[in-house]
């Protein structure tokens, strides 16, 4: 019985999960904007999976989002990498409200206020180590999506593409949903109820066969030895999906004195490492940019691990913060009470506060010519740029479909040293002649660089920097016509695109006019 509700859970899981996506790409590219605003600066984007992981108390709900975000292609990597240490970090927030329980008694409370503020320290102190690498250099993002491709063939760059569990299998019932209720935002809440829901009915059914909420049984089985008791934190919260509970379960035991902290520490790291299985069940039936996320949040436990356990003296800080913080608990008992909240309230919300203007918006008009018929017509793109990341987002107004106000086309734009994704497209900046190969519906092509400019006019006014110049050719038939891209590698902007048939004729030129900021 225990297998079939297991298996009821993890079906309504990722259900939940499809459905969530279906319900991102029905609200279309104004609520995609909204998210990609939203978590465009790593400080908002890593304070946002914080709070969302506070509130709801379940880093796995959280980390599921971020998967199922970057599958509908409303954030990339390197915006949900901030998000799952966000997580991480808020999912500690349990077991500090659960010290809080034991105020009325001094020295319990100090113990409990240490072995729940431990987990804390642990992530923070991993956090402060990892988000400088991944603000300044992507090396979360980049060693995900290096490990991605590797290890399991999945492709770099920008997310772009629709995205399914278990093949088709949830379609009929979700495009059901979809055109009964026809409200986004509705589908969306109802999504993120039955994610929440398979997660905490996962975690019950999983507590219940494995007798977890018995501290006697925690303290017989699990606190014996370091590397039996890191196996056991990681194999229970494996199985529970809820580093949240088997960390909780902690707190009540080093504050009774049935285990010291430093035995228990073993315990709650293993239980860092395990947390990750739900990223995994996450992204493990989807073949683009998940795995990634899911690598990506193990690396983040996993290099914590490296960092403060093998170490003595490294071992010992986490340890000393959190006993020094229950030490300070028995001369002032609101300490702790001031410590949530300023950690997981009140400075998240200041950072996010004052990082809020952290994006830089261009409206651009573009010149489309079309040389056959003579016809002229200009359309707008608004790009957003965010301070300190190499993500650009491009939104196309051509006011063919008679929406003005909606844009008929997001371009995400993602820039990774010498390498430049527009979409899906891959323009290497490297010198003129260097030519590489690739594939896509249009059937297998080359891309090589012909010219370099070094400054290029555009307008009496404008003028722009570093052009390269790409032509994409394709091998199938020899009368395709060439298209040839003029990007500016200063402003990863795309300055000038042209289409030419086989005599080098320009048949179609779309040429940037004007440009205001903001």
């Amino acid at each position: 019985m225990n297998t079939a509700y297991i298996l009821v859970a993890l079906i309504m899981f990722l259900f939940a999960l499809d459905l969530m996506i279906s319900s991102l790409q029905q609200l279309g590219q104004t609520a995609a904007e909204t998210i990609i605003l939203a978590t465009s600066n790593p400080f908002t984007g890593f304070f946002i999976g914080l709070l969302i992981t506070a509130i709801v108390q379940s880093s796995s709900a959280t980390t599921s989002m971020a998967v199922a975000l970057t599958a509908s292609g409303a954030i990339n990597i390197g915006n949900a990498v901030p998000i799952i240490m966000g997580a991480n970090v808020g999912t500690t927030i349990t077991s500090m409200i659960i010290s809080l329980g034991f105020i009325t008694k001094r020295k319990e409370f100090r113990r409990a206020v240490s072995a729940g503020a431990y987990h804390n320290f642990f992530n923070l102190l991993t956090a402060f180590i990892l988000f400088p690498l991944e603000y300044y250099y992507g090396f979360l993002s980049n060693l995900s999506q290096y490990i991605a491709t590797t290890f399991f063939h999945q492709p770099t760059g920008p997310m772009n593409g629709t995205f399914s569990f278990l093949g088709s299998g949830f379609g009929p019932a979700i495009d059901f949903l979809i055109n009964s209720i026809n409200n986004g935002f509705l589908i969306l809440l109802i999504a993120f109820l039955l994610l929440f829901s398979s997660i905490l009915f996962f975690r019950k059914v999983l507590s219940s066969l494995l007798g977890v909420g018995s501290p006697d049984r925690f303290q017989q089985f699990f606190f014996k030895m370091p590397i039996k008791s890191f196996g056991w934190g990681l194999l229970t919260t494996a199985l529970i999906r809820s580093s949240t509970v088997t960390t909780s379960l902690v707190v009540p035991l080093v504050a009774k004195k049935f285990v010291k902290l430093r035995l228990a520490v073993p315990f709650i790291l293993g239980a860092n490492i395990g947390t990750t299985i739900t990223a995994f069940i996450a992204a493990s039936f989807n073949s683009n940019a998940a795995i990634s996320i899911a690598i990506a949040h193990f690396l983040f436990n996993f290099i914590g691990v490296l960092v403060f356990f093998p170490i003595p003296y490294l071992r010992k800080i986490p340890i000393n913060l959190a006993n020094g913080l229950g030490k300070l608990t028995l001369q002032y008992r609101l300490v702790g009470f001031l410590y949530l909240l300023l950690t997981f309230f009140f400075i998240p919300f200041s950072l996010i506060y004052l990082n809020r203007n952290a994006v830089a918006v261009h409206e651009l008009t573009y010149l489309r010519q079309d040389f056959i018929s003579g016809k002229k017509t200009f359309y707008k793109v608004i790009t957003k740029t965010y301070a300190n990341q190499p993500v650009t987002s491009w939104m196309v107004y051509e006011n063919s479909s008679g929406k003005e106000n909606d844009p008929t086309q997001i371009i995400s734009v993602y820039r990774t040293r010498n390498r430049l994704f527009i979409n899906q497209d891959l323009y290497e900046l490297n010198s003129p002649g260097f030519c590489h190969d690739e594939a896509d519906e249009g059937g297998k092509h080359q891309i090589c660089i012909t010219q370099l400019i070094d400054h290029l006019p555009i307008t009496a006014e404008l003028s722009v920097d570093s052009v390269y110049v790409f032509e994409k050719k394709y091998y199938t038939t020899a009368d395709s016509v060439s298209t040839l891209s003029y990007i500016s590698a200063t402003e990863n902007l795309l300055v000038r695109k042209e289409k030419r048939d086989k005599n080098g004729n320009v048949i179609t030129r779309d040429e940037l006019s004007a440009l205001r900021g903001n």
